[in-house]
């Protein structure tokens, strides 16, 4: 018995990869934490995977290299594992487990706690239903975010879904609150020392930095981190939050490679896979996750949640965003398409979607034109595109006048609403401005899925305003 109370074993009976077996244990939890030390005397951290009757199977985190069955002592704590939790947090950079990697000062808690959290009661849960503003036309726009939701990202290999994530992070903001009260918490996963450096100068050169938490794995690190690392994520978001009545966006990325650290551990556990291979359990698991987002009655804060996913082989009914398809409140779909056409950022709005949008939208929210333009410019895109499908077939001779001014709205679609700088950040006065300056090309009758007050008050303007350029321009010759 160690002086804290902590029972110690020195009967390793296996080690395979992440995984250690130790056997003729008795009083061992679930998620325990454990003390790994080898002959090298480095302590090592872990936790519980698995007790059965005298049997334990520990997940070591930083590895089982150097370790043997004879040498080795497992200590087991009596405690789940923890993070220290402060307001001190803000602006700092720790490593996927927790700890400060920025050479900044020790961070002293006010509290610890249990990083798997407690699920949410749905009874206690608010609807959500406030605008968060990006600065991103087509998500503001056509897949608006609102507070308490969880929206992910379904990017493919070689898309710029990181510049993406880090343009969301410095613009992000509640309409209406106060910016103190409005917080990132950034957690990312099995990058590259690239991706890390990029992600560090963005938020240092624009002051983001200031008002988020950064939680960095790398590629290099070990793959049993990425396991917690979302979880410490959340528990820094639901201390602000709850506690501190801050507005957290949490965004995680790349989810993909905690799946494949999922699938990892399962193997080198030897259990039965599921699909594709990963385990049964990983629906479970990413409830677990996605579901710590929300609002929560009487409780001012509020956690919103972007997850970033890539599709394995471009391939959308893959496990891991299919399953998150099931989870989360919609979706941000990125097209190889589209990015071939140099337009940022890349996102196919068709088979996007936010199932809260209706929510968060309107009259004292954001503008009371704001549904209807975003289902006119549906429409009007989702013809364009039918009619490009049909130009390849039978050659825009064969089109009608109607068909060709359905094609130049696709194109200014494209190139005026979606397509924006990656340091531009658009009102969403500004974003649906430029939706009406699309329009104002299309005769009023055009306008269907418009309300006639509306196209009075708008459609005028932008008529207006495109007739004065017109003037102003033969003037000028």
């Amino acid at each position: 018995m160690s002086k804290s109370g902590a029972i110690e074993y020195s009967t390793v009976s296996e080690v395979s990869g992440s995984i250690m077996v130790v056997e003729d244990v008795s009083g061992v939890a679930y998620d325990e934490v454990v003390e790994v030390v080898g002959n090298d005397g480095v302590k090592r951290r872990g936790k519980v995977l698995e007790a059965e009757g005298d049997r334990a199977v520990i997940q070591v985190f930083e590895g089982t290299r150097g370790l043997d069955t004879k040498n080795t002592k497992v200590r087991f704590t009596g405690k789940t594992m923890t993070i220290g939790v402060s307001e001190d947090l803000l602006g700092r950079v720790l490593d996927g487990t927790g700890q400060p990697i920025d050479g900044g000062p020790e961070i002293i808690p006010e509290e610890e706690r249990d990083i798997y959290g407690s699920s949410i009661n749905p009874e206690a849960r608010e609807h959500p239903e406030e605008f968060i503003e990006t600065g991103i036309s087509v998500i503001d726009g056509m897949n608006t975010l609102v507070r308490g939701q969880k929206l992910p990202v379904f990017t493919v290999s070689g898309l710029p879904h990181n510049e993406l994530a880090a343009q969301i992070a410095r613009q992000a903001k509640v309409r209406g609150g106060e910016e103190k009260d409005f917080a990132v918490v950034f957690a990312a996963m099995g990058i590259t020392n690239e991706e890390s450096n990029f992600f560090m100068k963005s938020f240092e050169r624009t002051g983001a930095l200031e008002r988020t938490v950064v939680l960095l794995n790398l590629a290099d690190d070990p793959a049993v981190e990425r396991i917690v690392t979302p979880r410490i994520a959340l528990t820094i978001a639901e201390y602000l939050a709850y506690e501190k009545d801050m507005h957290i966006l949490v965004l995680l990325t790349d989810l993909t490679n905690y799946c494949e650290s999922l699938r990892e551990i399962a193997a080198a556990r030897e259990e039965v896979p599921g699909r594709r291979g990963y385990p049964g359990y990983m629906y479970t698991d990413l409830a677990g996750i996605y579901e710590r987002a929300g609002r929560i009655k009487n409780k001012e804060g509020t956690i919103t949640q972007i997850p970033m996913l890539t599709m394995p082989d471009d391939d959308i009914t893959h496990p891991i965003p299919d399953l998150t398809g099931y989870i989360t409140e919609g979706q941000i779909v990125f097209s190889r398409n589209i990015h071939r056409k140099g337009i940022y950022p890349p996102i196919d709005v068709l088979p996007c979607l936010s199932r809260l949008m209706d929510a968060g939208i309107g009259e004292g929210k954001t503008r009371e034109d704001h549904s209807d333009v975003s289902d006119q410019l549906y429409s009007s895109y989702a013809e364009g595109r039918d009619l490009r499908d049909l130009v390849a077939v039978v050659g825009e001779e064969a089109l009608t006048e109607r068909d060709r001014m359905y094609l130049q709205i696709a194109d200014d679609f494209e190139e005026k609403y979606v397509s924006q700088d990656l340091d531009e950040r658009r009102t969403i006065e500004e974003t649906l401005q430029t939706a009406w300056d699309i329009f104002s090309k299309l005769p009023k009758k055009e306008l269907k899925r418009i309300d006639r007050d509306y196209i009075a008050e708008y459609y005028e303007s932008a008529e207006t305003e495109e007739t004065e350029e017109t003037e102003s321009t033969a003037e000028q010759q």
